[in-house]
């Protein structure tokens, strides 16, 4: 069974930086996309960061030039390390893998459980 778990949320002041790990196990045969995505009371859940298995990356235009998405292959672990953090911010942050598991023909996506982050003024 594959799982993919957030870590390193919390509560911070504006301006303030935190970094955000996620961690997919199990019987994992290959690792595509993987993203963070942040999902805000009353809002949709929204893109964050993407990076591709070749670390291509790609940012919502809120978090560009303040946020930076890493991924470490062999520790099948991605980041968000998030800097200048303002209170609009504030959201339940999910992790997305794209994971073929073995035994399975084709990749799925697989979400974590969230990590919240709060930004206070």
């Amino acid at each position: 069974q594959v799982r993919v778990v957030e870590s390193g949320g919390g509560l911070v002041q504006s301006g303030g930086s935190l970094r955000l790990s996620c961690a997919a196990s199990g019987r994992i045969f290959n690792i595509d996309d993987m993203g963070w995505y942040r999902q805000a009371p009353g809002k949709e859940r929204e893109l964050v960061a993407r990076i591709t298995s070749g670390s291509i990356t790609n940012y919502a235009d809120a978090v560009k030039g303040r946020f930076t998405i890493s991924r470490d292959n062999a520790k099948n672990t991605v980041y968000l390390q998030m800097n200048s953090l303002k209170p609009e911010d504030t959201a339940m942050y999910y992790c997305k893998g794209r994971i073929l598991g073995y035994g399975y023909g084709i990749a799925s996506d697989y979400w974590g459980q969230g990590t919240q982050v709060t930004v206070s003024s």
